[in-house]
């Protein structure tokens, strides 16, 4: 493996000292957040049996034919959250933790997050 950004090896440790605390079980799963420059991907996993229970992403087709209409990336991002509340939602889920991955709680991540909450997921 080649040398590492030094901004991405943070993000790794940062990652991994937040995954020390947070732990999705049966009864509140883990809400776990990714972002590459382009495109968001948010996804429910119960870490007890290493299960995705919903996911949601800006590269499927329901979300790239509204991406238009959207427009800013922030605005993808929470409508992914809602989706994936949605998603959630029918499979029983109403209450996650949230897993920011080590990313800031700002911005596309934060979008996510008051997506999911605006769709009625508590956390």
């Amino acid at each position: 493996m080649g040398r590492l950004s030094k901004k991405y090896e943070s993000r790794l440790r940062r990652k991994r000292r937040v995954r020390q605390k947070v732990y999705g079980t049966e009864s509140r799963p883990r809400l776990t957040v990714f972002r590459s420059a382009r495109h968001i991907y948010a996804q429910v996993v119960v870490d007890d049996r290493g299960a995705t229970v919903a996911a949601a992403s800006s590269v499927e087709p329901e979300v790239r034919s509204k991406i238009a209409e959207l427009g800013k990336k922030v605005d993808v991002a929470h409508y992914v959250g809602k989706l994936l509340a949605d998603r959630a939602k029918a499979k029983g889920v109403e209450k996650v933790v949230f897993d920011r991955n080590g990313y800031m709680y700002h911005g596309r991540v934060k979008a996510v997050s008051a997506g999911a909450r605006e769709g009625g997921l508590e956390f």
